[in-house]
């Protein structure tokens, strides 16, 4: 069977699967829909975190950023990965024993102040937005290629999915589609990094193939780093194994965005939440690990997918003739993202290093994607990595989506206008929130601001910048002022989405070392930000008055241990 007819049959059950569970979890009270009654075991709720934080960008985008970047793409393993131990370490549990639903009713409850609840609310709406739009773009790109539809009718079909199951299911509903949805996006996942591993190294361990020599084609017997690193000094890119080399970003960029990226997922609202879902503190503990494990698989396998895929893409492009393109190729080019445009005018396909030279433009959203197809794989292997992706995309976004939802009925509706109103209300107001904001999600995905990956990256930045010192000094600081909560958030998601709109969007031009802060791109600013809100937060704290006792004897007793835990 085509590939195309795979995709149909893979992607229809899995569709199937998501909906069945949507309809079966449909939940009545705000409680299941927004923290699913706090009823989830710790292991199922570790296997819905990992698909809830592995999203488009890392299934999809992130060992395409590494395909290209070498070295240098490491900071989003690195960030994301740190940034999660992070989160499950110095968080989870005490935010758990807190008690709320969402992030924005920690900070109103924690700053006694239903302002310091609107600017939360705020952050966490603009936060949510802008990751979610790397999300649907990247249902969008599965879509246009293996259903044979547009980049902008493929989001439109994830919104109508996501609208389904999020606004029925809630959190509850959302949980175990997400529990159905790991398992699938790491089945497609490591398949076929096992197969190409396989083909390539002799090595079925894709982490160990990644170090292992080659035993086919003209580099047989060459380490593959080795390889790629010459093939890169060939055609004029820089090695693929270097640091801090020509054509790279600077050290203290890497560092800036690793930062960012990793304290950013300490305050992302979406995976926050997850951890309200438990029955105890002890259960938020051990899903920390279980879903550290779950990442661990897919996190530790993209390097060397990403280095796969790169070392086919060119050996199968680079300097052939583009009437004789293989077939991946003509499939992908019907989608905008991959093109070869003839600067000599030979018909020859020439990809090069440099940009006056290339004639090959690659889209790295794709490399993932069309990994399998470049490896010849076999037609089921190809629809189940399409498959996997959208699980993936989906699964962030309905997290994302409900974030929204939460942010609007409850620490808006319930908490600050309308106090008074009943839970039957609540629930209804959550709904057309998401539905809402599903809507606007298809919106940016059709019109994304960047590559998948990039526009996570800013979303982290703006986490990193809002929500991580209001929630560590909310923890670990009883003296911390509502003053500045609102000052030190305002600060800091402020300065960083202007600069991210600034270089974006306002002057893309001067979008390059030269004009950035300290050296600092769009995607690793979030870094200042939060420095800037922790200071803010440190001097206002000093010359404000000190919150009340009730509120200080709370902090301290969410550190203390207790027998049920």
């Amino acid at each position: 069977m085509s590939i195309q007819i795979w995709t149909y049959i893979i992607v229809g059950a899995t569709f199937a699967v998501y909906i069945g569970i949507a309809i079966a979890t449909r939940v009545r009270s705000t409680r299941g829909f927004y923290v699913a009654g706090h009823g989830v075991p710790a292991l199922f709720n570790g296997l819905a975190t990992g698909a809830d934080w592995m999203s488009a960008a890392s299934f999809i985008s992130m060992a395409g950023l590494i395909s290209f970047m070498g070295y240098t793409g490491s900071v989003y393993l690195m960030g994301w990965t740190g940034g999660y131990v992070l989160l499950a370490l110095l968080l989870a549990p005490y935010l758990r024993k807190f008690g709320k639903f969402t992030v924005p009713d920690f900070v109103g409850d924690r700053y006694y102040s239903n302002t310091a609840r609107l600017v939360a609310v705020f952050c966490a709406i603009f936060v949510s937005f802008t990751y979610v739009a790397g999300q649907m773009r990247g249902v969008g790109v599965v879509f246009s290629r293996f259903l044979n539809v547009d980049i902008n009718t493929g989001v439109i079909i994830g919104v109508f999915l996501v609208f389904l199951y999020a606004v029925l299911g809630g959190m509850k509903g959302i949980t175990w589609t997400q529990v159905a949805q790991y398992c699938i996006l790491i089945v497609a996942y490591t398949i076929p990094a096992v197969a190409i591993s396989w083909k390539m190294t002799g090595n079925p361990i894709p982490q160990l193939g990644f170090g292992s020599t080659l035993v086919e084609g003209k580099h047989a017997g060459m380490e593959l780093l080795k390889v790629i690193d010459q093939i890169h000094r060939e055609l004029g890119f820089p090695e693929y194994t270097g640091a801090f080399v020509m054509g790279k970003k600077s050290m203290i960029d890497v560092f800036a965005i690793t930062m960012a990226l990793m304290v950013g997922t300490a305050g992302l609202p979406h995976v926050i939440i997850r951890f309200y879902t438990v029955p105890s503190v002890r259960a938020a503990r051990y899903s920390a690990v279980w879903a550290l494990l779950f990442i661990g698989i897919l996190y530790t396998t993209a390097p060397a997918i990403a280095t796969f895929a790169r070392v086919n893409m060119i050996q199968t492009l680079h300097g052939i003739s583009y009437k004789d393109r293989p077939d991946w190729f003509r499939n992908w080019e019907k989608t905008g993202l991959i093109k070869f445009k003839d600067k000599n005018g030979d018909g020859i396909i020439t990809y090069s290093g440099d940009p006056k030279k290339n004639e090959l433009i690659v889209d790295k959203d794709i490399m993932v994607l069309a990994n399998p197809e470049i490896a010849k794989l076999p037609a089921w292997i190809v629809a189940l990595v399409a498959a996997g992706g959208l699980a993936a995309a989906l699964s962030t976004a309905a997290g994302l989506l409900l974030v929204i939802s939460a942010s609007v009925s409850h620490d808006l509706f319930k908490r600050v206008l309308r106090p008074d109103m009943s839970d039957k209300q609540e629930l209804l107001i959550a709904r057309v929130a998401a539905g809402g904001a599903v809507i606007v999600a298809g919106l940016f995905g059709i019109y994304p601001p960047g590559f998948v990956a990039q526009v996570v990256a800013f979303a982290f930045g703006l986490a990193a910048s809002s929500f991580f010192p209001v929630i560590v000094l909310g923890i670990f600081w009883k003296k911390a002022t509502k003053e500045a909560a609102i000052g030190g958030m305002l600060t800091g998601i402020l300065f960083t989405a202007s600069y991210i709109i600034y270089f974006k969007f306002i002057n893309p031009a001067h979008n390059n070392a030269q004009h950035w802060l300290f050296g600092i791109s769009p995607e690793g600013i979030g870094t200042i930000g939060m420095i800037l809100n922790f200071a803010v937060m440190l001097v206002v704290s000093r010359f404000t008055a000190a919150p009340p006792e009730e509120i200080q004897d709370n902090v301290e007793a969410i550190r203390l241990p207790t027998l049920s835990e």
